[in-house]
């Protein structure tokens, strides 16, 4: 598909970068992972824009949107930038798509403003337990963090490498684009405060985490779960922890996949999601 034009936003005193694409049906919202940008979502909102209005957003410290030293960057901020991003274009209620941190905005939304929300598709989905990747409760160390994560073509390909069950030539272009965009002014200490904001050296915070797992079972929402059987970063047993306490549950595992389903199985992963929306769509606008 062709790269949408960047639009920009202000939401609150942040200059936010989206993409909107579609001209009808119900809003869709995309919200990426920790260290995501709008680019990730770049096959899906081709896939989607035919049938939705579809709208991908970058989160406050992420891609080219604004990246300020003094915001909280917590789950419960984040869904809250969510709520303001939506309130500003005038959607009331959406269909929200949330990969890894996006899927924790996602489903902390869902608690704390859940008539905004039509259906919500989890996609390796973080804030549904504790457990997480060494390698990123490791950056949550002051120094040692700054160390791991500063920006340079080889660590941008090394991480990639293990988000991917098996990289291939797409992984390549993906790593020179964390690499561009992890390089802007502020992406770095971004990242950091973000991540140190939600995990510590034990995994994630009971405090970000806590809150969205004791709503779950008060969510009136379809909610498809997706996630990678070979995920690395967020074990595949929080999908059925989760899916065990949604009472409107669905739960996908995409074999030979890591923690980017709708980049390493994308025909699938949006197959999957245009039948799971337009399984008794609810109108929106937007």
């Amino acid at each position: 598909m062709e790269r949408p034009r960047d639009r920009y936003i202000q939401v609150g005193d942040i200059n936010t970068r989206y993409w909107a694409e579609g001209s009808q049906g119900s809003p869709v919202i995309l919200i990426h992972g920790l260290g995501g940008f709008i680019e990730c979502w770049l096959l899906a909102i081709g896939a989607l824009a035919a049938k939705y209005r579809v709208y991908a957003v970058d989160l406050p410290g992420h891609g080219r949107t604004g990246k300020p030293l003094d915001w909280p960057y917590r789950i419960i901020d984040l869904a809250g930038f969510v709520k303001d991003f939506m309130d500003t274009l005038g959607i009331d209620r959406a269909h929200l798509i949330g990969h890894s941190l996006g899927g924790a905005t996602t489903a902390r939304l869902a608690t704390i403003s859940p008539q905004m929300i039509d259906k919500m598709v989890l996609v390796s989905s973080a804030g549904l337990g504790k457990e997480i990747t060494i390698g990123l409760r490791l950056c949550s160390i002051p120094l040692i963090g700054e160390i791991l994560t500063r920006p340079s073509r080889s660590s941008a390909k090394r991480l990639v490498e293990s988000l991917a069950h098996r990289p291939d030539g797409s992984t390549d272009e993906l790593a020179e684009m964390v690499y561009r965009l992890t390089s802007l002014p502020g992406a770095h200490q971004a990242y950091l405060r973000t991540l140190r904001a939600n995990l510590n050296l034990w995994g994630m915070r009971p405090s970000q985490y806590g809150p969205i797992v004791a709503g779950l079972s008060a969510m009136p929402h379809p909610v498809m779960i997706v996630w990678g059987k070979q995920d690395g970063v967020v074990p595949v047993a929080h999908a059925q922890t989760a899916a065990d306490r949604l009472p409107n549950a669905r739960v996908e595992i995409f074999d030979a996949c890591g923690h980017i389903p709708m980049l390493e199985h994308p025909d699938t992963f949006h197959q999957l999601v245009l039948e799971f929306l337009a399984d008794g769509q609810v109108s929106g606008n937007g």
